[in-house]
Order: structure tokens, then C-alpha cells, then sequence
């Protein structure tokens, strides 16, 4: 009965809000563009995140810009939180509702505006897909490089948000080294630009400052990339070793012997036999880490880099080499790599996939910490990351439904984060940080770091009301986090020792 009387407030002040949002939306969205029945609202009601969920007030899915730019001004007018949404692929809980706030979902924002092949660009909205890009440019010979492992779903406006890289990064750069130009629209409603499509743009560099920034400063509409020629051909190399380590120092023997391979991708034996069982891509079971490294360009430069790679791979220990013979052999190579998330999907209810860089030169020693941290914590971890550039996917196996599994799960990937920024690393590589890693960010950035960044968002954003609460923890909450550490006596940085 206390816990009904307590709860009938604040469930009364919910309608009240949401019945205020809803009657002010309709005057500037059809009726069809606006939900907020509880059985229209759950399925937004978190990203690929899905250990954490909450349900918006409403949902407006607007059809066009000027659509768009009505509902941030009504919401900015009552004072309502926006949290922007593309597909929800996320996996930082980057796009959870504001329980109190306004889902602003961009599905419809799927057009293709315009193609130069000559330019070597496209024009789209923010809602289309990351592959539909290169599938709409191929008759060019052109694609999109960027390739998430999402990318048949996530949408280019999401991958701006995230600065999203894919398992072809390494040579072709994240989502930043491929936009030229990002449209979008201010908390208030109004549109705004950053970037150009001329070799650069006056002032201060504020598309580098859009791209990963979260949905915290605007709502991107509308994004101009680069195109990439498609390279003649590409070959790939599975390559097995017998120890983790081996595995580790062979990436950072590509690296160091002047290679920048196409891609360059580490999969431990766990995860080996999780994408196996599911793609029958041809992995070697026995071996304790799989490395595919990929040679792209004119077939004498593929036929050089693949022999030098195989040359570098031997030396550093490989117990067995395979190289693609055909394009066939190659996607089914890449199949297990691309499906792992997929794949782990089917050995347990759920999983938490982390997202964290490390230098290369460390990449055994934080798979040996993570399999200590496996029998500390009591959950399985299968590994897989672009090796290349030290981005690791530790994937903590566990059940949702039961809390104590997900309170170790909680504290297995703090861990991992923590033990990667002491290895000389960061918090996220990719996946950006959300709500996952708001801890994790009290480890890696002092008081005034966190400051400074508030003052970015506050200079775009002034009333905070572009997804609140995300990527940069207050220091209420970062005093608790220290005190929590300090209870657990799990203290690892000095910083945190004042609280």
C-alpha cells in the first residue's frame, strides 16, 4: 500500500506531461506520426542495450525536416527532454528514453538526396541505411567505406552519432575521415550545418565536434560522404595460432612492418567456436586466437601484401595460413567476423558487448586480464576486435533475468574499461558512451576534463535538452563511483581516491 500511495504522484504527473506534449505535438504532426499508448511506445523503449529500458512520454516519428524542426521547438518550449533515435543498433544505450523526455525517431528520414560519381559523394538523410549507400553507388564502382558489423540495419545518421568504424577501419578510417558535411537542427528547432564540401570550411573545425558527439549538441537530418573506388581486388588470410600472445604480436608485426592491411581482425578461440557453429565459415577449432588480415587494391599489389603478410604471420608463430582464392571464400572467411554478435546471441539469453581500445602492443595482456576477470566474476566472455587498431568487442555472456547476473556483468565490463584505460587505452572505441560507460568516464577524465566538456554541450545546447544525462557523468555521480570503489577495495586510480 505505501509502495501504491508513493508511486500514484508521480504516475499522475506523467500524464499530465504527456498529455500536455501530446495535445501540442498534434498541432504540428499528423496523427499518424505521434505515439504514446504504452503498446505503441515498448518498442522504443531502448537500443541494442537492452539490459536497461524506459519508456518515453511519446514518440514522434516527423517525415521531413521542417517537421522535425516543429517538434524540438514544442518540446523546447515546455521544457521536455528529446532523445534523437535511428535504428536503434546502439549498444551504449545512447538512444534510452528520457522517462519524462520525447523519443524523436528518424526512420522516415531514408532518401537518398543525391549522387555525384564524379565528386565521389553522396547526399543522404539521416535515416538510411549504412550498406544502402554503397548498394545504391555500386553502379559507379563506388561504395561507402565505413562497414559496421551493423550496417545491414544502422542507419548514417547513427554512425555519425557514434563515429562508427566497421572491420575495414584501419585502412579506410572511421565515420569522421568519410563526411564531409553534416546537417541538422539546434535543440530550438533550427537548422545548422558543419563542414563543407570544399576541402574545408572557415572557423573552428565543428564537424569533427558533430561527429561522435551523441545526439548531446543537434539532431542530424542529413549527411554528405566520401565515396571510395571499389579496389579491383581483395584476398583474405585466416591465420591460427596456438597462443593468444603470439596472436597479439603478429598484429603489431603487420603494423610495424610498414603493412596498413585492408583489415585486420582477432577472434579468441570462444568466440571462434560460438560463429562456427553458426556461419560454418571454415575456422580452425583447435587454434586459441584466428587473425584475418585483408589485402585490397590492383591484383600485383594484393599478390605483394598477401605474401608479405603470410612472410610476417609465419615468423611471428601462425600454425596455420589460408588465403582466399576466390570473392566466395573471402565473404565466407569474413561471415564468422561479421556474425559474432549474432552468433553469441544463440549461446546465451543475453550478452553485453563492451567497447574499448588498448594499444596494440597490450593486446594479449588485456585478453589474459579478461579471462582472470572470467573466474572472478563468474561469467563467460567471448572476444572479438579490430585488432588492427587496438578496438576490443569483449562480448560478458549472461542472463538478464536474473539481477545478480547482471550486477557482475556490470562489474566485469567496468573492469574491463578500467584495465584498458590503465593499459595506456580508452573507455570506448566506437560504440560511444551513453549511459554504459558514464562510470567508466570518471576513470579516464578529471573533474576539469568533464567540465570543459559541459561547457561544449551548454555552448549548443543551453537547457540540456538534447538526450540529458548521457556521455558525461556529473560529480555527484562520480563521488559515488569512487566510494563504491573504495567499499569493493577494487581502487585502481589515484584520481578517485578524494572521494
Amino acid at each position: 500500500m505505501l509502495s501504491n500511495a508513493s508511486e500514484a504522484p508521480h504516475a499522475t504527473l506523467r500524464r499530465q506531461a504527456q498529455a500536455r506534449l501530446v495535445d501540442a505535438l498534434l498541432d504540428v504532426l499528423p496523427a499518424h506520426a505521434l505515439l504514446w499508448q504504452s503498446e505503441d511506445t515498448t518498442p522504443y523503449e531502448c537500443d541494442g542495450l537492452t539490459a536497461y529500458r524506459t519508456r518515453p512520454l511519446a514518440v514522434a516519428l516527423p517525415e521531413n525536416e521542417q517537421q522535425a524542426g516543429a517538434v524540438l521547438k514544442v518540446c523546447h518550449d515546455l521544457q521536455i527532454p528529446v532523445v534523437a533515435r535511428g535504428a536503434g543498433t546502439g549498444l551504449s544505450g545512447g538512444a534510452l528514453p528520457h522517462e519524462q523526455g520525447l523519443t524523436l525517431a528518424l526512420a522516415k528520414f531514408n532518401k537518398i538526396i543525391a549522387v555525384d560519381p564524379l565528386a565521389r559523394t553522396a547526399r543522404v538523410q539521416c535515416g538510411v541505411r549504412n550498406l544502402a549507400i554503397s548498394e545504391a553507388v555500386a553502379p559507379h564502382g563506388l561504395y561507402y567505406a565505413p562497414d559496421p558489423s551493423s550496417q545491414i540495419a544502422c542507419t548514417i545518421g547513427g554512425n555519425v552519432a557514434e563515429n562508427s568504424g566497421g572491420v575495414h577501419c584501419l585502412k579506410y578510417g572511421l565515420t569522421l575521415h568519410n563526411v564531409l558535411k553534416v546537417r541538422g537542427l539546434t535543440v530550438e528547432g533550427e537548422p545548422v550545418e558543419f563542414g563543407s564540401e570544399a576541402l574545408d570550411a572557415a572557423g573552428l573545425d565543428l564537424l569533427s565536434l558533430i561527429v561522435g558527439s551523441e545526439g548531446m549538441l543537434a539532431v542530424i537530418t542529413e549527411v554528405t560522404v566520401k565515396l571510395t573506388p571499389k579496389p579491383q581486388l581483395a584476398r583474405c588470410i585466416m591465420a591460427s595460432f596456438d597462443d593468444i600472445r603470439k596472436a597479439g604480436e603478429a598484429v603489431a608485426a603487420i603494423i610495424a612492418a610498414g603493412i596498413i592491411p585492408a583489415g585486420l581482425e582477432m577472434m579468441d578461440k570462444p568466440m571462434t567456436a560460438a560463429v562456427e557453429d553458426f556461419v560454418h565459415a571454415g575456422y580452425d577449432l583447435t587454434a586459441e586466437a584466428i587473425l584475418l588480415c585483408e589485402s585490397d587494391g590492383t591484383p600485383e599489389e594484393v599478390a605483394e601484401e598477401i605474401e608479405h603478410m603470410s612472410a610476417v604471420l609465419r615468423a611471428s608463430g601462425a600454425t596455420q595460413i589460408s588465403v582466399s582464392e576466390n570473392e566466395a571464400q573471402r565473404l565466407k572467411f569474413w561471415s564468422g567476423r561479421k556474425n559474432a554478435f549474432p552468433a553469441s546471441g544463440r549461446i546465451s539469453p543475453d550478452y553485453m558487448c563492451m567497447d574499448s581500445t588498448i594499444p596494440r602492443k597490450r593486446l594479449a595482456d588485456i585478453l589474459l586480464a579478461i579471462q582472470q576477470m572470467e573466474e572472478k566474476y563468474g561469467l563467460r566472455c567471448a572476444n572479438v576486435f579490430h585488432a588492427g587498431d587496438g578496438n576490443l568487442h569483449p562480448l560478458i555472456l549472461f542472463d538478464a533475468n536474473d539481477p545478480d547476473q547482471l550486477h557482475r556483468c556490470e562489474q566485469f565490463g567496468a573492469e574491463i574499461l578500467e584495465a584498458s584505460v590503465a593499459m595506456g587505452g580508452t573507455v570506448t572505441g566506437e560504440h560511444g558512451v551513453g549511459i554504459e560507460k558514464l562510470n567508466s568516464m570518471c576513470v579516464q577524465f578529471s573533474a576539469e576534463e568533464r567540465a570543459q566538456m559541459m561547457a561544449v554541450k551548454r555552448a549548443f545546447d543551453p537547457t540540456e535538452g538534447l538526450n540529458p544525462g548521457k556521455v558525461i557523468p556529473t560529480l555527484q555521480r562520480c563521488a559515488e563511483y569512487g566510494r563504491m570503489h573504495v567499499k569493493r577495495g577494487l581502487l585502481a586510480f589515484p584520481e578517485l581516491e578524494r572521494f
